[in-house]
C-alpha cells in the first residue's frame, strides 16, 4: 500500500493535468451548445459502434442455440406436414387413423463425420435417452443421409450413404420407375442408380427421391438428379450415375424418421429371408 501511494505521489503532477483538463473539457461542453453537440454525438456514434459489434459476437454464439431450437421446430413441421401427404392413388378419409400418427421427426446435430472412407459413419449427439433408435432413416434438408446403425444413451451412429453396403429404395421422379441408390466407394458427390432396365427413358437432369416402399424413409426424400446414362454391357439394365443432393462434406444438423412400424417390417423381412433395401 505504501508503494502505490509513493507511486502516486510521484506523478502528482500528471494526474494533477489530467484532472484539470477533465473540468476544462466538461465546461466547455457544458457551456458551449456547439461543442457540447459535437461531443455526444460522436460519443453516441462511438457507444453505438461498441454496442454493434458486442451484439455481433453475441448474436454468433448464439447461433448454436438458435440452430438448435429450428431443428426442433423443422421436425414438428414435418411430422404435421406428413399427416396431409397422401399417396396419390388415396383417397382423404379424416377418420382413418391409418394415415396418421405412423411417423415422427426427431432432430439431431452432426458430431463427427467420415467421407474419404469406403464405409463412412456420421456420429449424432443424442441417442436413446432422447428417443433415437436403430434403423431410422436419416436426412437433411438437401436430401438423405443415412440410416441409424447403433444407439447408446446419449449419441448415435449413422451408416452414411458414402457406405459401399447401404442401399437406398429409389425412384425416378418423373416416370415412378424404382430401383436402388448405392454409392461405389468413389466420388462423395455421386452414386449408382440400379436396376433400372434398359428399355427405361430416362434423362439426364430427372430427379431421384426414395420410394417409399419401406418404413425407413417417406416417400419424395431427395437422393440425387441423373448425371450420366449409359447401356449396360452385361446386364439388363442401365448403368446410371447420379449427382447426390446431400453435400456431406458440411452437415451440421439431420432430421431422423421414427417409423412405428418399421421394427415389425424388419421382423417380418427377416422371418421370410427378405432383404430389406433402406
Amino acid at each position: 500500500m505504501q508503494r502505490i501511494l509513493l507511486f502516486l505521489y510521484s506523478i502528482r503532477a500528471l494526474l494533477l493535468f489530467i484532472f484539470l483538463e477533465a473540468v476544462a473539457i466538461w465546461l466547455i461542453v457544458s457551456f458551449n451548445s456547439q461543442q457540447g453537440s459535437v461531443f455526444f454525438n460522436s460519443s453516441n456514434q462511438l457507444s453505438g459502434t461498441i454496442l454493434g459489434y458486442r451484439s455481433g459476437v453475441m448474436d454468433y454464439f448464439a447461433l448454436t442455440s438458435v440452430n438448435r431450437n429450428l431443428m426442433e421446430k423443422n421436425a414438428e413441421l414435418l411430422a404435421e406436414l406428413q399427416k396431409f401427404k397422401n399417396p396419390p392413388d388415396s383417397v382423404f378419409i379424416p377418420l382413418d387413423s391409418a394415415l396418421f400418427g405412423d411417423i415422427q421427426f426427431k432432430g439431431a446435430k452432426v458430431i463427427n463425420n467420415s467421407i474419404r472412407l469406403s464405409q463412412n459413419f456420421i456420429t449424432l449427439n443424442k441417442g436413446a435417452l432422447q428417443g433415437l433408435k436403430e434403423g431410422m432413416g436419416v436426412f437433411n434438408e438437401e436430401g438423405v443421409v443415412g440410416r441409424v446403425k447403433g444407439v447408446s444413451e446419449n449419441f448415435a451412429t449413422v451408416i452414411s450413404l458414402l457406405h459401399t453396403d447401404l442401399l437406398i429404395s429409389s425412384k425416378i421422379k418423373s416416370t415412378e420407375v424404382f430401383g436402388s441408390t448405392k454409392w461405389d466407394g468413389l466420388d462423395s458427390k455421386k452414386a449408382k442408380l440400379l436396376y433400372i432396365p434398359r428399355h427405361v427413358d430416362i434423362k439426364v437432369g430427372d430427379q431421384v427421391v426414395t420410394s417409399g416402399y419401406n418404413a425407413v424413409f417417406p416417400e419424395g426424400i431427395s437422393i440425387g438428379t441423373v448425371l450420366e446414362v449409359k447401356q449396360g454391357t452385361d446386364t439388363n439394365y442401365l448403368d446410371i450415375t447420379i449427382e447426390l443432393t446431400t453435400d456431406f462434406t458440411r452437415i451440421s444438423y439431420v432430421y431422423l424418421v421414427d417409423n412405428y412400424k418399421v421394427v415389425e417390417l424388419d421382423s417380418l423381412y427377416q422371418t421370410t429371408g427378405i432383404k430389406n433395401e433402406q
